[in-house]
């Protein structure tokens, strides 16, 4: 981008030769303006922006000090201002300088001075909009790390004060989550494709957001926090576009549809607060909403006050039934689930309030059989069991009432339940462990070993991270680097080689990698090695 100029210089020739000294445009500068006297060059700042000035000293109507004086005065431009003079008196160059001139030059201007002066502009003009970029930076830091503050509810006063200067609020309030909708479907793409997911989803959402792009949070804390990003929604945003705060949602979730992202995404929408020291109940309700949508039919937009909506109308729990259909399931009685998932749906069929009905004895089984896994397994985890439940076996038909998905549900937990009674850890973990020393380079995933190994890939995500301390991912790419780091000592290969030999498309992500684990870059290692860098 070329820095703007204006030549103001009562002598014509003096103007043209100013022009013409240099070839500006090919040394990133634009002559903008070309003024006669101080009056019109102050005329033309009035509404118009400029890099530089150079002023002659001594012009009609205004000189170039008193042009100086009223520019600064009045706060009408911050360009980096110059002083052109024939008067070759100190005095002159100490006004110019306390008026805040960057610079006083002599008639004739020779090119190498005006050169030189141009470079000085130049760095002194990288460094403002170095410091600039920095300071906001900073405050934008600040800003992310006072609403992380609040979304916890462990905030201080000012926490609290700074957002408020710094962000548009109204007197409503939500916080949101924007989530890949199903993160079984994750295992599919590689870390480094994940992050250009979700930077693909953060950018979506500050177009969509436009103004108030600031109200979105790349990193949040919770349970799924590699996969999400944050918004903080004011009731403004909807009533500026005169649409309701439903259409403001559904018009959101349209805009990722045409970024066309290759998996789902949800909205999860907290409950409204009317303070923002509130947010975290907002926060702590969408995290809610997170587990609760994974028992509901799916779609893309999930608010709070809808799903967890408290009925005040009879409805009946059909505690026998349900008891008897969850012994059968533990005894992995295989008539008996059949006979008492029909029991079941006779009793709440003869129930007036059919759809209520089925929600409260679905969710009713679910829970307790969730926790009737943590009682075979200690080690399971009950949001992962839960996870479980709604991405493998439970299909939003049985929701709707549909005996034969209830069926297939029961009989598959029943399997489900066998093999954490197995404890199937000692030996497939083994099994797993091989397969990454031997087949490392290739695109393992979770969910295919647990098909080769007929484990569930749930809980053989669980018993992998109890035994090893980290996820099958982070171990996997931590063992690539490791043999990566053996090749770079024991090879001269090239270092885009030496990551594609161990399993990584992309060098960049491949030396992020590498310095989060070993601390420097792949070629600094080889280096202190004393082997030859690339």
């Amino acid at each position: 981008m070329s820095l703007r100029v204006l030549l103001a210089d009562d002598e014509p020739y003096i103007l043209e030769g100013l022009s013409k000294l240099i070839d500006w445009e090919a040394n990133g500068y634009e002559i903008v303006k070309k003024a006669s006297n101080g009056q019109e060059a102050y005329e033309y700042l009035k509404n118009n922006s400029v890099d530089i000035i150079f002023a002659d000293i001594q012009m009609p109507r205004m000189t170039g000090l008193e042009l100086l004086a009223k520019i600064k005065e009045e706060g009408i431009s911050d360009a980096y201002f110059i002083i052109v003079s024939g008067f070759n008196d100190f005095k002159y160059a100490q006004q110019a300088i306390r008026y805040g001139s960057m610079d006083y030059l002599l008639k004739p201007v020779s090119k190498e001075m005006l050169e030189e002066i141009l470079a000085k502009a130049s760095v002194m003009k990288d460094m403002e909009l170095k410091e600039l970029r920095d300071n906001a930076g900073m405050k934008r830091a600040y800003l992310i790390q006072s609403l992380m503050m609040l979304l916890r509810g462990k905030f201080e006063d000012r926490h609290l004060d700074y957002i408020s200067t710094n962000l548009r609020l109204s007197d409503r309030i939500r916080y949101i989550h924007v989530s890949f909708d199903s993160i079984l479907e994750l295992d599919e793409y590689d870390e480094s494709e994940l992050l250009t997911l979700k930077s693909r989803m953060f950018e979506c959402c500050r177009n969509y957001l436009g103004n108030n792009e600031d109200h979105v949070i790349r990193d949040i804390p919770g349970y799924e926090g590699d996969y999400e990003i944050g918004l903080i929604y004011c009731d403004y945003m909807a009533k500026e576009r005169d649409i309701t705060e439903k259409e403001f949602m559904e018009g959101l979730s349209r805009s990722f549809e045409r970024e066309n992202l290759g998996i789902p995404i949800v909205l999860l929408i907290g409950k409204a607060v009317d303070d923002l020291s509130k947010i975290s109940h907002s926060y702590s309700s969408a995290s809610t909403l997170r587990s609760f949508k994974n028992f509901r039919e799916r779609k893309p937009v999930y608010f709070y006050e809808e799903e967890m909506q408290i009925n005040e109308k009879k409805v009946a729990l059909c505690k026998k039934e349900l008891d008897a259909l969850i012994a059968a399931i533990e005894q992995n009685d295989r008539n008996g689930i059949d006979k008492y998932t029909d029991k079941l749906f006779d009793e709440m069929e003869t129930a007036t309030l059919v759809h209520e009905t089925i929600n409260m004895n679905t969710n009713y089984l679910l829970f307790r059989l969730i926790h009737l896994a943590v009682e075979q397994d200690e080690t399971v985890d009950q949001e992962e069991v839960m996870l479980y439940i709604s991405e493998n076996v439970f299909d939003t038909q049985m929701a709707r009432g549909s005996r034969m998905h209830a069926r297939n549900f029961a009989h598959e937990y029943a399997d489900y339940l066998i093999s954490l009674r197995k404890n199937v850890s000692r030996g497939v973990l083994a099994d797993i462990e091989k397969e990454i020393n031997e087949n490392y380079s290739q695109n393992l995933t979770l969910r295919e070993l647990s098909q080769k190994y007929y484990v569930n890939s749930s809980y053989l995500g669980q018993i992998f991270k109890k035994k090893y301390g980290m996820s099958f991912k982070d171990y996997l790419s931590n063992y690539r680097v490791q043999v990566a780091a053996g090749l770079l000592l024991k090879s001269d290969k090239k270092i885009a080689q030496i990551a594609e030999e161990v399993g990584y498309k992309d060098t960049d992500y491949f030396i992020n990698r590498f310095i989060a684990l070993k601390g420097c870059t792949p070629s600094k290692f080889r280096k202190n090695a004393g082997e030859s860098a690339d």
